[in-house]
């Protein structure tokens, strides 16, 4: 099925921002909420880290081993295929897991994290909130403290980069109620790394509260909420409903795309009086829906005073499509000015979930950025 927005468009819009850099949105302080780690496995670090663990890399999808890097990165290009929205593995989430298969040890998860770190200093990223998968690794026969002190190290190092950190854990939504019970337990030893809880994967006929059980236990037990409400999906807009009046009780914190409320009014009103945080990823979701939706939709929640943020979501396996590239899209394809821009990432800082006084410090860079900028 071909995209509903043609794929030589999306390669120009990208060319577009690649051979036009917008220094406002480059060096403006960035708050990015909504990134997975594994999403952040570049062709070349997944290589590095098979040659370091002497894996092959294979793909059931396109019945193929990679012996070099160029032979990699071309299994990176899924932008053009349409992704499932069913039963069965899509183009996307064959990538992304089968990924992961080179990531066994400690140094492995630091280096991962750490490239991402590094990369989000340069694009001006001043604090995040990273997703990560814990079932996805521990059904690899990856030990949970392996994972955790790998990230835990990668984020200390971030600190002495001036980037603040925060993880979520997810949990793969296509698996059992009980199992993401299970595995919530398991990471409660390792409770100060993590600020909330998410819940990803395949979608397509589980609803949120098939998991009510494990938010309410992480509601009473001070975590953070959040949750994945993917675009163009079966029952979307019951989803989104669910997420922000039920889930963990009374609903969740934040609401991860969710971009299809905008098509009922109802839920914009509801989202925007509980003041529910959206983390929308706009290039995650040119494969789904027609242009004019896509950004349509991103300014009628901003411009109904929505509390948006825009982020990444798997930057690697779209395209390279970082947090820079999803404002600058925004900006060029729809429309959002620099102070539209701006109030996106004041937005994010009252939607994160950093102490109060990490707050502050956000909104004073951002701040003093735009004295700077009015004294150019």
């Amino acid at each position: 099925m071909d995209p509903p927005i043609p794929y030589p468009t999306l390669q120009s819009w990208k060319q577009q921002i690649r051979s036009t850099p917008d220094p406002f949105i480059q060096i403006l302080p960035k708050v990015e909420l909504h990134v997975h780690l594994e999403g952040t496995l570049t062709p070349s670090l997944r290589f590095a880290l098979a040659q370091r663990n002497n894996l092959p890399l294979h793909s059931a999808r396109l019945n193929k081993t990679f012996t070099s890097l160029p032979d990699l990165e071309s299994a990176y290009n899924l932008l053009q295929p349409r992704s499932i929205k069913g039963v069965g593995l899509s183009a996307f989430f064959e990538a992304y897991y089968g990924g992961m298969e080179v990531l066994q040890s400690e140094q492995d998860f630091h280096d991962l994290g750490i490239e991402y770190f590094k990369r989000a200093k340069q694009m001006g990223v001043v604090y995040c909130e990273v997703m990560f998968d814990v079932q996805a690794h521990t059904r690899r026969g990856v030990e949970i403290g392996v994972l955790m002190r790998g990230l835990e190290s990668a984020r200390r190092e971030a600190d002495e980069l001036g980037v603040k950190v925060n993880y979520i854990m997810c949990f793969l939504r296509d698996l059992s109620p009980e199992d993401a019970m299970m595995h919530y337990e398991m990471a409660l030893p390792y409770r100060e790394m993590i600020v909330g809880i998410g819940l990803d994967s395949n979608e397509y006929g589980r609803p949120p509260l098939l998991f009510d059980e494990v938010y309410k236990r992480a509601r009473e037990d001070g975590f953070k909420l959040t949750c994945h409400c993917d675009v163009t999906q079966k029952d979307t807009h019951e989803h989104i409903r669910q997420v922000a009046c039920e889930l963990g009780g009374t609903g969740a914190d934040r609401i991860d795309h969710g971009l299809d409320a905008a098509e009922a009014p109802e839920l914009v009103e509801i989202i925007k009086i509980k003041r529910t945080g959206m983390t929308l990823c706009p290039w995650a979701y040119v494969r789904h829906h027609k242009e004019e939706n896509v950004f349509g939709y991103v300014r009628r929640l901003f411009d109904a005073g929505v509390l948006v943020n825009i982020s990444s979501d798997s930057p690697a396996y779209v395209e390279s499509n970082w947090v820079v590239d999803n404002l600058m899209l925004l900006k060029i394809k729809g429309g959002f000015t620099d102070d539209e821009i701006v109030k996106v990432q004041f937005n994010a800082v009252d939607i994160c979930w950093a102490p109060k006084s990490l707050k502050a410090e956000m909104r004073e860079k951002i701040e003093l950025f735009l004295k700077k900028m009015q004294r150019k």
